[in-house]
């Protein structure tokens, strides 16, 4: 008898550039989840535990992650446009080359990305690109 498939197991199989619309993650266990370049939209990841996750190339639009864990997560190159970061924790994660920025809804402030409250410590921010992102913890 074969074991339910989890969303960890669920989200790594998929396929290179697949795309994903509005799925809750909300609460899932995803740590040391590997994915393949996803692009995701509308979905949510209130409190999902992605600590040490490989998430590199993936691309998140509007979607929750208000205090997910992503301590020590892989996310160089990522692209994170109108996303909610509030409270999530990214320290020691590897943003190198990540942009996080706004999306063009209509006039602002719609779709810009709110990192208010999020945890940054020894975070790796080589090359992150920001484009109106309210509440960034770091100046210059």
């Amino acid at each position: 008898m074969s074991r339910p498939m989890t969303p960890k197991d669920e989200l790594a199989s998929r396929r290179l550039y697949a795309t994903l619309q509005r799925e809750s993650f909300d609460g899932a266990d995803l740590a040391s989840v590997r994915l393949r370049t996803l692009w995701f939209a509308r979905c949510t990841f209130r409190g999902t535990d992605l600590r040490h996750a490989t998430l590199d190339g993936c691309h998140f639009k509007l979607c929750d992650l208000r205090g997910a864990d992503l301590s020590g997560a892989s996310m160089r190159g990522v692209t994170l446009a109108g996303c909610d970061l509030t409270g999530a924790d990214l320290r020691t994660a590897d943003l190198t080359g990540a942009r996080l920025g706004r999306v063009l809804t209509g006039t602002p402030p719609y779709g810009l990305t709110n990192a208010t409250d999020v945890r940054l410590e020894n975070a790796v921010l080589r090359g992150v690109e920001l484009d109106q992102v309210i509440g960034w913890p770091l100046a210059g």
